[in-house]
């Protein structure tokens, strides 16, 4: 199924129905009265984070989403039928902005996370609603309330755990294939991942998810090789891996190229935790690998590991040092909620 992670849509909620004006006529009864009902309200459009999506596909060819109009009232003091509402089914991890692509709207990070994007209108008195010991025989009515339009993005960022970023060929697909169930497209040319992948990494009785996403070039914050939009599925990441490899002759200068894009991107994605992976160690002479990770220990300051994504080779030390990582961050991050709830006004 084709990938699309970006998609603009229409919509809007249903208008109320217009209030009835009518009176009471029976056999007998001469006074009857005023008897006419409300309009329906309109239909409200809403937004649900559901399990089993993980593309925005269906919003490229269906784009625009209308809830229904109430029904009017009628006499016999009868009120018309609301409109069905609409609710937009999206993948977890979906964040709904403004026409400006800026403003949030929501960010829906959990299954059955639902939100309104717009209140269908409410429906219009009946002339009942106006009778008065004055003004016993009312002949106005309220038209319903107008429904809203709205026109939004809808931008799905991937919910991983951890992520990884590299040069083109530093073998990212290929640990994920070795490390996950995943079964990325693997070639020898550049540029071969073309959308975001996600795997279930199982290490030692516990599991996070890895995204692996196209590589960067140096230049991609300006429109270079396939760009570095890519990057906001890896933003809710709590360690990046950062593969580099160890076969190029300019090991050390990819590293900064990767670490400049990551600069220029923004959103905090520079300060995310990150540990260094010196991949493809299998073709060099043994410890041949040694004074790169030396050098960029040196450079950096981060944790550098040598690692083989074919052979299997310093993978699990990697993972471990992932998940260290991945369980502290959520540690972290239950403590703030605790501490959130703890507290109140």
């Amino acid at each position: 199924m084709k990938f699309l992670d970006l998609a603009k849509v229409y919509i809007r909620s249903g208008s109320g129905g217009r209030g009835c004006a009518s009176f009471r006529r029976e056999k007998f009864i001469e006074f009857g009265g005023p008897d006419g009902g409300d309009g329906g309200k309109g239909g409200d459009v809403y937004a649900e984070a559901v399990d089993g999506l993980n593309t925005l596909i269906d919003y490229r060819y269906q784009q625009h989403h209308f809830a229904a109009n109430g029904q009017p009232g009628r006499g016999s003091q009868r009120t018309g039928k609301s409109g069905d509402d609409v609710v937009l089914k999206v993948p977890v991890g979906t964040e709904i902005l403004e026409e400006d692509g800026e403003t949030t709207v929501a960010d829906l990070t959990e299954v059955g996370q639902r939100v309104l994007l717009a209140r269908g209108g409410n429906g219009g008195f009946g002339n009942l609603q106006f009778k008065t010991a004055t003004n016993q025989a009312p002949r106005n009515a309220n038209p319903g309330q107008e429904g809203v339009e709205r026109t939004l993005w809808l931008n799905l960022k991937l919910i991983a755990d951890a992520g990884l970023v590299g040069l083109p060929n530093a073998g990212k697909s290929t640990f994920l294939s070795a490390t996950t169930n995943a079964r990325p497209k693997i070639a020898d040319y550049p540029f071969t991942t073309l959308h975001p992948n996600l795997g279930v990494v199982s290490v030692d009785d516990t599991e996070f998810v890895l995204a692996d996403i196209p590589g960067l070039i140096e230049g991609a914050h300006e429109g270079k090789g396939l760009g570095d939009a890519f990057l906001g599925h890896i933003e809710r990441c709590a360690v990046l891996l950062h593969l580099v490899d160890a076969t190029s002759e300019t090991a050390v200068e990819d590293y900064h190229a990767i670490d400049r894009e990551l600069e220029a991107y923004g959103h905090l994605l520079h300060d995310k935790d990150r540990i260094i992976g010196v991949n493809k160690t299998d073709s060099l002479p043994e410890g041949g690998a040694d004074e790169l990770a030396a050098t960029l220990r040196r450079e950096t300051g981060l944790p550098v590991y040598l690692l083989s994504g074919v052979t299997g080779l310093g993978v699990r030390p990697v993972l471990r040092a992932l998940r260290t990582k991945i369980e502290a961050s959520r540690r972290s991050a239950g403590a703030v909620a605790d501490g959130d709830a703890e507290w109140c006004p």
